[in-house]
């Protein structure tokens, strides 16, 4: 079986969890998954299977969108709601939409961000948590993300303190750390109080499947109708389809011509509507290109 599987993760699960639980669901070691939730977190988890492990940096560089909540009034050590308070502000006044969107507003772009130490890049060899959990400080490295998209969905709420929005960032976005800065720049300490991811590249939320819904069809022998083709793993990559010739020359890894269509790179050389290979420039040869990725599964699914 080789696909892709838009699983929502529920939570209490970390993303290994899943891959664990899908490698018995379908009986293969070959499962890979597309960007790391927090077990806390639930929402759309992209899940490589058998060929398609090979897409996985593919889809792991795509787009993500979130629903988080901002919760004004207190900052905690982890920057979510499971973390130990560290700072607290009253807030004495409603925030409007408009101060809200004014603030969002600056957020849109390139941004810099430092990663929250409870988190699992690595510094110096050790993961940020890992230092956290030691009380011992370590200067994090600052990283630029994209923020494609940031909106107000839920309006500000004088009970809890707490506002929702809907963020579309590129990878590698800590929606903690934007969470915490937006409510620096209303004048407040703030965590994020929830999260849920809600698409991931070319996935979104009505297209997942719960391990429910695996369960059965394991029972009913229909689990490779869950998944979807490799194609859907290349987003708007640009696609060259060949003839039978070229495709015996792809599926042994040749080099080949720059095709002249192609504008971007990498790229897919695709037929009959199944994805062969994905080739980029070649380092030395002017006019050539070759494979970075084979797909073996021409004449299966």
């Amino acid at each position: 079986m080789n696909g892709i599987l838009p699983l929502w993760k529920p939570r209490g699960m970390t993303s290994h969890d899943c891959v664990m639980r899908i490698r018995t669901l379908f009986e293969t070691k070959k499962v890979g998954h597309t960007g790391t939730l927090d077990p806390e977190v639930e929402g759309v988890l992209g899940i490589c299977i058998g060929e398609g492990t090979k897409l996985v940096p593919y889809l792991t560089k795509g787009s993500k969108t979130y629903v988080a909540t901002v919760t004004l009034g207190t900052a905690t050590e982890t920057e979510d709601a499971h973390g130990r308070v560290i700072k607290e502000k009253e807030v004495h006044q409603s925030i409007s939409d408009e101060d809200i969107n004014a603030v969002l507003k600056e957020f849109i772009g390139n941004i810099i961000q430092i990663p929250p130490m409870y988190s699992a890049i690595r510094v110096k060899g050790k993961r940020l948590y890992e230092y956290a959990r030691a009380n011992e400080y370590v200067e994090r490295p600052e990283r630029s993300v994209s923020i494609h998209s940031i909106d107000v969905l839920d309006s500000y709420d004088e009970q809890s303190q707490s506002f929702s929005i809907e963020v579309t960032c590129s990878q590698g976005t800590y929606i903690r750390t934007l969470c915490v800065d937006i409510g620096e720049k209303l004048g407040y300490p703030a965590h994020m109080s929830a999260l849920v991811r809600t698409k991931a590249s070319s996935f979104s939320a009505e297209e997942t499947i719960t391990f429910s819904h695996i369960q059965e069809a394991k029972e009913l022998g229909k689990r490779e109708e869950l998944l979807y083709p490799l194609q859907r793993g290349i987003g708007e990559m640009e696609q060259v389809e060949v003839d039978e010739a070229t495709r015996v020359k792809i599926h042994h890894g040749n080099k080949l011509p720059t095709p002249s269509s192609v504008q971007t790179f990498p790229f897919a050389y695709v037929s009959k509507q199944q994805l062969l290979a994905i080739y980029d420039h070649h380092p030395t040869e002017t006019g050539i290109v070759k494979p970075v990725r084979v797909f073996n599964t021409y004449g299966r699914r």
